[in-house]
């Protein structure tokens, strides 16, 4: 990783997009500081002690305790990109769309921008008067201020994600979530060292959760790195005198196609009844259904077990198509030994990557669902620890590929010239 960035360094074209990134970045930081006008501090402490709002201001960056101008996060436009790849399968016109190549692609991201927008228009207004009695005043310019404020905060960090992709290195929504998270890492330290000097806990056990720690890191590396190559052989053909293919190939089918995708995704709809229920805090079914989704219940365990398997098949099948990989090969004379080309080779290959996603999402939702375990028997409130690693450690190892990948293309383009 150290050689990686070192070499890239070195080329200007890939430094100017390393300190675009971070540049970026740190804007995001000094964004999440701007607090929103017309809110009492004192009394949001007594509203955010719920481990649900711990969770959302843990992706947030430590925005949404202090309520500022970044508090709702990203997520809006999590949630605006699963409705539309639902729809993208659901529905026709959003399929042809995703087939029209980029333009499509643009045609797709605009009506993310927009549903994301009113996502969000629609979250700030519930989290306004949810927190009303945080309120210096309750005119109705003051929730206007501040529901524009909350809007206004999610269409920022979306439009600065995006210059990230298109302009930096990595995925700016992943890279925002990802400093989100680490920007919180002090906060749990001091919160850990607290509880052994208040004696809820002890060394012993903070030494295991250190060690679970870097077990799900290192289980993170192997799934998200493990491949199965599936050997291609091209035919030879005449093209005039010349002769070509007869060469041996592969095709590489990771064990997670996904990433973290699934578990952002899971998190994001786990999230949506605690928050409607806190909508309504004198509601008793509204209280019983915040109970059930309550973060570390077996509930919420099992529901996020199923999500995040649902969402890695769902994200496999749109990023892997079988079946135009199967027709490109047939194209280009490629077939796969012992299997005829065409529509076999098309099931075999769905096949294989059925069993590889079955196991990489099993996998993940063991390490994933493995702190809420542990946190039920060590007293340290740390639900959120393996979940925050995930996305830390995924983000971190797709972004040195892309940073890799960038340097290989400027490699192999000097040796052209």
């Amino acid at each position: 990783m150290l050689t990686t960035i070192k070499n890239a360094w070195k080329i200007a074209e890939v430094r100017k997009k390393i300190i675009f990134t971070l540049l970026m970045l740190v804007v995001f930081r000094l964004a999440a500081h701007i607090p929103v006008p017309g809110i009492s501090k004192d009394a949001l402490t007594e509203l955010f002690k719920a481990d649900i709002w711990t969770l959302m201001d843990t992706f947030s960056g430590g925005s949404l305790k202090y309520f500022t101008f970044c508090a709702m996060g990203i997520m809006p436009y999590i949630n605006a990109s699963i409705i539309m790849n639902l729809l993208t399968i659901a529905i026709p016109y959003f399929e042809n769309l995703a087939r029209e190549g980029q333009e499509g692609r643009k045609k797709m991201a605009r009506i993310t921008r927009y549903g994301a927008v009113g996502l969000a228009l629609i979250q700030s207004i519930g989290m306004t008067f949810m927190i009303r009695s945080a309120l210096v005043s309750t005119s109705v310019f003051s929730y206007m201020v501040i529901i524009l404020t909350l809007t206004a905060g999610t269409c920022f960090l979306m439009w600065l994600g995006e210059l990230i992709t298109e302009n930096g290195i990595g995925n700016g929504i992943s890279l925002i979530i990802f400093v989100g998270i680490l920007a919180s890492l002090p906060n749990t330290l001091f919160t850990i060292t607290e509880s052994v000097r208040g004696g809820q806990t002890n060394i012993i056990t903070v030494i295991l959760f250190v060690v679970l720690a870097i077990l799900i890191i290192a289980g993170v590396v192997f799934i998200q790195e493990a491949q199965r190559r599936i050997p291609v052989q091209y035919a030879k053909r005449m093209v005039g005198r010349r002769v070509y293919g007869g060469q041996a190939s592969h095709i590489p089918m990771k064990v997670n196609q996904t990433g973290v995708i699934p578990i952002i995704f899971a998190m994001s709809l786990l999230m949506l009844p605690s928050t409607i229920a806190g909508f309504f805090p004198n509601n008793g079914f509204a209280t019983m259904l915040a109970g059930w989704f309550m973060p570390g219940s077996w509930l919420y365990i099992m529901l996020y077990i199923f999500l995040i398997i649902f969402f890695t098949y769902f994200y496999t099948a749109v990023t892997f198509n079988c079946r135009d990989i199967a027709e490109n090969m047939q194209k280009n004379g490629g077939f796969i030994p012992g299997i005829r080309p065409g529509k076999p080779t098309s099931e075999y290959l769905d096949g294989v990557l059925t069993r590889l996603t079955l196991a990489g999402a099993i996998f993940l939702s063991a390490i994933a669902v493995m702190p809420f375990l542990a946190a039920k028997f060590s007293g340290l409130d740390i639900y959120f620890g393996g979940t925050s690693l995930l996305i830390v450690v995924g983000v971190a190892l797709d972004t040195m590929k892309q940073l890799e990948a960038q340097v290989m293309e400027r490699q192999y383009s000097g040796f052209m010239k």
